[in-house]
């Protein structure tokens, strides 16, 4: 990850020793941080099925995008449902780490629950009959339904490694553990977000137009992931251990890949493909690029 993100070791220990009323402010402007992220994330997802209501279509946009999205956000529920309301995977968390709380917030949660209720909202888009849309030809492809399936077992493999050889029934945190099965649906949305943007990237190039495609998700996405990593970094500070960070990767990881493919799509709108129109009659791009391309993917 970019170094910038890192605060210096020093300032590390600076942080921790401050006066209570530095401590005070820094506590509410990671607060502030957190729920202008959260506002700005959650807003993200309204440009997308907006743009496909006003325009009567889903044309320019891969169902396999919202379709990871829902798995993705699925898990990513979970994930932080369990940290912020079970006292057994909370427990679980300070024993490996040095005794620091986890650094999920209520904002986090408010997050989770939202996109991912925004996100089967999109996806029932690539249903046209139920809002009267453009008829398309497309689906997801065997390489999206690959990734569902395959997180979806190493989840279950987890599961059986703690129900197998954890001890206590999964409850001692010094071998498998219910916290593992946690990260596992943490690392799950992870991945997802590595894949999904890959499929809309892809169209975009193949049809050298971003028209379908909202860059107002994207401007709105990346707003949310740099202040959602300044938060971390000022918890974790705040608390004098890097186990806010590194006890807690889903929520780092999140931040740096959302910023990385919103560059991605940034270029492609501004720079490469700007001004790009192209033809929705007779959706020859669909019937070459884009079920070809999810068919391969």
């Amino acid at each position: 990850m970019p170094t910038s993100y890192w605060p210096e070791p020093g300032k590390l220990e600076a942080l921790s020793s401050s006066s209570p009323s530095s401590v005070q402010f820094l506590r509410a402007i990671s607060r502030l941080l957190g729920w202008i992220y959260t506002l700005s994330w959650s807003a993200s997802f309204y440009p997308q099925p907006l743009l496909n209501i006003r325009r009567h279509s889903t044309y320019g946009t891969t169902p396999a995008f919202p379709t990871l999205n829902v798995l993705g956000f699925f898990c990513y529920t979970t994930s932080t449902v369990c940290f912020y309301y079970s006292p057994l995977i909370q427990s679980q968390y300070r024993t490996r780490n040095n005794g620091e709380e986890n650094t999920v917030r209520a904002n986090d949660v408010a997050f989770a629950v939202h996109a991912l209720a925004l996100c089967i909202l999109t996806l029932s888009q690539f249903w046209h009959s139920l809002w009267g849309f453009e008829r398309r030809k497309v689906r997801p492809g065997m390489g999206v339904w690959g990734i569902v399936v395959g997180c979806i077992v190493g989840i279950g493999w987890v599961i059986g490694m703690v129900m197998g050889k954890g001890l206590d029934s999964g409850r001692d945190p010094k071998s498998w553990a219910w916290i593992d099965v946690v990260y596992a649906f943490g690392y799950v949305k992870l991945v997802v977000t590595v894949l999904k943007y890959i499929p809309q990237a892809r169209a975009n190039y193949q049809r050298k137009s971003t028209v379908g495609w909202s860059i107002n998700q994207i401007l709105l996405d990346v707003i949310g992931g740099v202040l959602s990593i300044a938060q971390l970094v000022i918890d974790s500070s705040l608390q004098s251990d890097w186990s806010g960070l590194t006890g807690n990767p889903v929520k780092l990881g999140l931040g740096n890949v959302s910023i990385i493919f919103d560059i991605v799509f940034m270029v492609q709108h501004y720079i490469l493909y700007k001004g790009n129109e192209v033809e929705e009659d007779g959706m020859d791009w669909e019937r070459r690029g884009l079920i070809a391309n999810e068919a391969a993917a």
